[in-house]
């Protein structure tokens, strides 16, 4: 029974603001990959979103990165509304059904297998990402998957895209029209790593008739604030962000055709009615088109 002097204490002994989410349990198993005292991107994400699935390290990161740029969090909703446009017109409209999801970070509301396979239930989708916490979530999305369609999970790092196409080729026909998905996560590959060609990797597995889809951060709307941000975010984070402008996220397209209205704020991006951002959040996004194979990304054989 508490007494007035232990309630006294309690009250007399201050409260973190990281205190008020309780923390998800730790993969199951020895996973010498999973540290959970160091952030990672996709549970910061998750923070951002509102999602649960973080530790303290991460939500240490989350508020010093929003103290600086409140408008992050509008920033990461943005980028899942623009997630559900692009694959719901993909399947809808040009009728995508074969979808590379990479980056996928935790599940949230209108996951990538979910949005294609109400517009067409024999959709298949592989998510792709490096982070053991998501892979326990991504097997139970597998779970929940229509029965004319497929889900996989890729473990592997985006530096890795060969490794990545071979993988989801077990899932996936690359030589039927695919679309990959690259939103939020190229900003994690820094100039020497090569993101361009990344890209150029990964579009050169596609088949005429695929689709590739980009979101970007970008400090274009807000130098500043979002750079001071991205700064802090990088002093506490051990995978760094870089913060590319329009012409460098217009460049990892090469020269493929990008779809109308091209490289845009990512709410700016064929919105529909309903959508809640009224401002740009600090995201570019655009859509390409693969007319025919490619021995790297825009740039034909």
């Amino acid at each position: 029974m508490a007494t007035d002097d232990t309630r006294s204490a309690a009250a007399a002994k201050p409260r973190s603001p990281l205190d008020r989410w309780p923390s998800p349990p730790p993969p199951a198993g020895n996973d010498s990959a999973f540290d959970a005292t160091v952030a990672h991107p996709a549970r910061v994400y998750a923070y951002w979103l509102g999602g649960k699935d973080h530790f303290p390290a991460d939500r240490k990161v989350a508020q010093e990165v929003m103290r600086l740029r409140p408008q992050v969090v509008a920033s990461a909703r943005a980028n899942r509304h623009f997630l559900a446009r692009v694959v719901r017109y993909l399947a809808a409209d040009c009728g995508i059904r074969q979808f590379l999801d990479i980056g996928t970070g935790v599940p949230a509301v209108d996951n990538t297998h979910e949005v294609a396979q109400q517009v067409a239930p024999d959709c298949k989708v592989v998510y792709c990402d490096n982070d053991p916490l998501v892979l326990v979530h991504a097997r139970a999305l597998l779970g929940s998957t229509t029965a004319e369609g497929a889900c996989g999970y890729v473990d592997a790092d985006l530096r890795e895209p060969e490794t990545i196409l071979a993988q989801a080729a077990k899932t996936l026909d690359f030589t039927r029209p695919t679309a990959i998905l690259l939103l939020a996560v190229l900003h994690f590959i820094d100039d020497a790593a090569g993101p361009a060609e990344i890209v150029s990797v990964l579009a050169s597995a596609l088949a005429p008739g695929s689709y590739l889809a980009i979101s970007h951060l970008t400090a274009d709307l807000a130098p500043e604030q979002v750079t001071a941000a991205a700064d802090a975010y990088n002093k506490l984070a051990p995978v760094p962000v870089t913060a590319r402008t329009h012409a460098q996220v217009s460049g990892l397209f090469g020269t493929l055709p990008l779809l109308a209205p091209g490289v845009v704020p990512v709410t700016e991006w064929r919105p529909v009615v309903g959508d809640p951002f009224g401002q740009p959040a600090d995201l570019h996004a655009g859509v390409a088109r693969i007319s025919h194979r490619t021995a790297h990304a825009g740039w034909p054989t």
